[in-house]
Parts: C-alpha cells; structure tokens; sequence
C-alpha cells in the first residue's frame, strides 16, 4: 500500500507514524516543510518518496504535492495526525479521489458548534452551545443558558484558546481577547470529571480503545502554577459499567460523524447531569498518550494503527495489564532552571514502575504553565493497580520539585 503522509518529521513524534507505516510494509510519500537533508537517514530510508512544501496546511501546495506523488505510484490513503492538518488533507483527498477521512466528517470533527448540533441530533448528550459570530449574540447566549460558559475557538485543539466565563464582567473581558475572531464556540459549563476516550476504527467500528483520566480537569490545571497535573489511562476498561457507557457513547459518535478508517480522540465530562460528550479530533490524541498505551498494554500502538490502515485489522490486541500515567512537574517560577529535589526519594520508591521521565538541564528555558503537560518536566510510570498508579503519580508531584528562577 502507498501512502501519503502530511509532515513526517516536525514535531519530533512525527516520525514515529513514519516508522510504523514503513514496518508494516507501506511505501510512504512524505510530504513536509524541512528540507529533505535535514530529515536524518532513519527517517528519509523510511520513506520510499519526499516532497517538501512551504506550508503543510495550504491547501494549493499539497495538492501540487500529492498530485506528484501520484504520476509517480497509485496513492492508496493521504493521511495527517496533526489537527491543524486535517481540514487541507482533506480538501486534498476530495480532489485528487483518495480514500480517507471525509470532508465533511473532518469539517465536523474541527468545527465544535456543528459537531455539537450533529451529535445532540443523533441523541448524544452534549453541553448546550452555540457559534457566535458577535458580542451581541453572546450575550444572548448567556441570557438564556446562564453562567458559567466556557467560550473557545470554533477549530481550537484541547484546551488552546479556552476560556472559563462566571460573569457578564468576565464575558466582557474575554470577548476582548477574541476580538478578530469572526467567529467563536460558546458552551455550557458542565460540571464534573473529565477525561477522554480513544479509538483507532477500521470501517466505522472500533478495533482498539483506551479511557484516560485527567486529575485535576484540564482547565483547573493551566491556571494554577502549584498544580502537578496528570492523566493516567485506566487497564479496568472492560470491567465497569461506566465504561460500558463511555464505549457506547463514542462508537455513537462515530457513527453519527461518519467516521470510518481513523484515530479519534474523543473529551468527556462525568458530573450530576450523568455522562455528557464534549469534543472529538479524527486523530490519534497528543501528549504522548499513545506511548502511554503502549506501555501499559506492551503493544506498539502506533504499529498498530498503521496496521490497521495497511492491511485491514489489528495485529494484537490490548491485554490491558498495567494502568499508565504522566505527571507534569512545574517549575517553581519562569525563568531558568536551577535544579531539582527530591528525585532520588521518587526513583528508589517506585524505579521499577518508572516507564521514563523528561528533566531538563540546569539552565535551560523555562515553559508557560499553559503550553501543556510536557511542556517542562515530567515523569510517566505504570503499574498492575490503576489506584495504585494514581498514587504514585500524586506522591511524584508532592515529592519533585523544580527549581526555576
């Protein structure tokens, strides 16, 4: 099978769907904006063709790309696991005849107001939301479903861009900071737990999933330094009743978007209002969530999707042995960093539970709070027992910490 691949180098992660695809036995055609002597030998051997570009998400220049790739091998599937290149991958699928993840399914999975209106149409319950296009409309919105709202961009990946509202002070104020926006997504606040489920999917049913927790949810955690945040993925999947619910919820949702042969990366809420949708990506998830899954099922998820796409089913299946994790460690303030403490306490405790662990050097920059859970230093481990895990993770981040000044 030829595939086309969107940006196979850059971020870094990139090149571990290269990797796959290639020992799977697929000829990959990359597609990508470095120059091609800057991709390495293990990565350009990995590929059997390379085309650079200016701009990976222009929609004219990749399909000047695929359009070459094709007068030199049949293209059997365009793929992109970046969710900043899935609208342009598909516009290119569409006109140039590739099979794929549709136009108006990626459209769906970007654009949350419409994503919403399809689901809550399918009978997936979902937070009250709208796409407003002013202030005014806003405002109406607030009137009539109340306090709190979370206000974010229409095609925003995660959190990026999200906004908690209490007050028509605090809409005022964060209506400034969106100002040029035509348009935004303005939701209900649902109250609860949070957490995500993931899926690879083979003819619109699923063949692989996972259920993660974040402790605390993900806006709690980007505003306060003092937080140690982390998601752990649970090994209890086929053993709850709730699960059972999540699982049904989101091959709902597959269904109801017209998902067929992708990753999705699905957000939910679990509160007094019971289990409620939040949003999907048609893409596997970031945050190094599949190393996670990896590890606790010592599977090789990413060969695993490329599996999928290349010869049509799974090659193992998830055993589901251990529960995984990641804890952010903080630095203490921006700056730079100027050591750390209490690693060895955390290393001799729980080492052989320890899968690998990010530090940077002394001296080295530190990261806003905001730009997300690897941003700075970080530990992941797993264990047999999802509770036990959990612990280990909550002792990690009282235990570490990150000197920065």
């Amino acid at each position: 099978m030829n595939i086309a691949f969107v940006e196979p180098a850059f971020p870094q992660n990139q090149r571990r769907f290269v990797a796959a695809l290639a020992g799977v036995g697929a000829h990959v055609i990359g597609v990508g904006e470095s120059s091609e002597h800057e991709l390495g030998d293990d990565l350009r051997g990995q590929m059997a063709a390379y085309y650079q570009v200016g701009n990976v998400t222009d929609v004219h220049q990749l399909n000047e790309a695929v359009e070459w790739a094709q007068r030199l091998m049949w293209v059997d599937r365009l793929e992109a696991t970046i969710e900043s290149h899935q609208m342009a991958a598909a516009e290119v699928r569409e006109a140039r005849g590739i099979p794929g993840t549709s136009l108006r399914t990626t459209w769906l999975c970007r654009d949350k107001p419409s994503m919403k209106d399809a689901l809550r149409k399918a009978g997936v319950p979902t937070a009250a939301s709208t796409a407003a296009d002013s202030a005014t409309e806003v405002s109406a919105f607030a009137e009539a479903i109340g306090f709190p709202l979370i206000l974010k961009p229409r095609s925003g990946a995660g959190a990026q861009g999200t906004v908690r509202v209490d007050s028509m002070a605090d809409l005022d104020r964060a209506l400034g900071d969106y100002a040029g926006s035509s348009s935004i997504a303005v939701e209900e606040y649902v109250e609860g737990h949070e957490g995500f489920y993931d899926t690879i999917a083979l003819d619109g049913q699923v063949v692989h999933d996972w259920a993660t927790h974040y402790y605390p949810n993900v806006l709690e955690a980007m505003r306060h330094r003092w937080i140690s945040p982390q998601f752990i993925t649970t090994n209890r999947l086929t053993d709850s009743p709730f699960y059972d619910e999540v699982r049904e919820m989101g091959h709902r949702v597959i269904e109801a978007l017209g998902i067929e042969t992708s990753a999705t990366h699905m957000e939910w809420f679990y509160g007094p209002k019971g289990l409620r949708f939040s949003e999907i990506g048609c893409r596997p998830p970031g945050v190094g969530a599949w190393d996670l899954y990896s590890a606790s099922n010592d599977v090789d998820v990413y060969r695993e999707w490329a599996h999928v796409l290349v010869h049509g089913g799974p090659e193992h299946q998830m055993t589901r042995k251990y529960a995984a994790g990641i804890v952010a460690l903080r630095p203490e303030a921006d700056g730079n960093i100027r050591g750390y403490s209490g690693l060895d306490d955390v290393n001799s405790r729980f080492g052989e539970w320890i899968i690998d662990a990010h530090l940077p050097d002394i001296g080295t920059s530190t990261q806003p709070i905001e730009a997300g859970y690897m941003a700075n230093a970080w530990v992941r481990l797993r264990h047999p027992d999802y509770d036990t895990a959990r612990s280990m993770l909550d002792d990690i981040g009282r235990t570490v910490h990150v000197h920065a000044g």
